[in-house]
């Protein structure tokens, strides 16, 4: 009896090394990981607020200005570093390719969830796990050769603009919006769509008022993590998009985004620079938008648990 008692104790104690091994690994992930993401908003931010309290730029005029030259400055010895045409044009990019994807991705969703699963699960799901492996560069390369040229020959203007880097965009975020609905469709209780079907309604009465609206906040949080994904996007926005920093008065002219004018400038700056700190500061605008993307699908989930 003594020997196995003896066995059992140390078996006992063998897990609970085990345990603590397991929880302190877990925590130093955990601490590395928070310590990454503190560090990096640490530095984003400080280098972006840099432009305001080291070099006395102004917030508004930054916010506000349509002039993008930081390497000259107006008649009362300003910088001319308005980042207006930049947001705008990045939000432009973001918004279009949203409303475009976004039913063409709960379009697809339901075919492969209710009308033609098999087929769906056997033909597009592979097709849309390929086009998420694309690399970017690959999306704007071919934006360059195809979309461009095509947009110049057939509608107007030189090709570059909001237009092809809409085009790109969507095609980009298509499979990601895709995948993200089909698992919120999935997720639909079974006995929702048969107690439709048993009150009488047809079946696209059932995937219109029970399966969508079920599904509705999983739609959402899918479009709104394309839309982030879409506004951090910058070297096939960049390879497409002309990188002209004025405001875009139509959909075929050249125009730029946040993300194309900080690829485009941060190697060719001096560290502590105006010219470099006005980047971070765009980089910090970048980052703004990104974290506001996740409270929105933070939101949305919460709301989904409560339901």
């Amino acid at each position: 009896m003594e020997v196995i008692n003896e066995e059992k104790l140390t078996r006992v104690s063998k897990k609970a090394r085990l345990e603590s091994r397991g929880k302190i690994i877990t925590f130093i992930c955990i601490a590395v990981m928070v310590l990454a993401a503190v560090s990096i908003l640490y530095f984003v931010i400080s280098k972006g607020l840099s432009t305001f309290f080291v070099n006395k730029v102004s917030f508004i005029d930054f916010i506000s200005g349509k002039d993008w030259s930081p390497s000259k400055q107006d008649a009362a010895g300003n910088p001319l570093v308005g980042a207006l045409p930049m947001i705008i044009g990045s939000f432009a990019v973001t918004l279009f390719a949203a409303c475009i994807a976004a039913p063409l991705a709960i379009g697809a969703a339901i075919f492969m969830v209710e009308i033609s699963p098999r087929f769906g699960k056997k033909v597009l799901q592979p097709v849309m796990e390929l086009l998420v492996g694309i690399p970017s560069v690959v999306y704007g390369f071919i934006g360059l050769s195809v979309v461009v040229p095509f947009i110049r020959e057939h509608i107007s203007g030189s090709g570059f603009g909001i237009a092809a880097a809409t085009v790109v965009l969507t095609v980009m975020i298509l499979p990601t919006v895709t995948s993200l609905a089909v698992d919120a469709i999935k997720a639909v209780p079974r006995h929702y769509r048969e107690a439709s079907l048993a009150l009488g309604a047809t079946r696209w009465q059932t995937i219109w008022r029970v399966v969508l609206r079920s599904s509705r906040a999983g739609i959402l949080t899918a479009i709104v993590f394309g839309m982030a994904r879409a506004f951090g996007e910058a070297l096939a926005v960049q390879m497409v998009i002309g990188n002209s920093a004025v405001i875009p008065i139509s959909l075929f002219e050249p125009a730029s985004t946040l993300t194309s004018i900080l690829t485009m400038g941060m190697g060719n700056t001096v560290m502590g620079t105006l010219d470099n700190n006005i980047l971070w500061s765009l980089a910090m605008v970048l980052l703004a938008m990104s974290l506001f993307f996740i409270i929105i699908i933070r939101f949305i989930g919460r709301r989904r648990k409560a339901k």
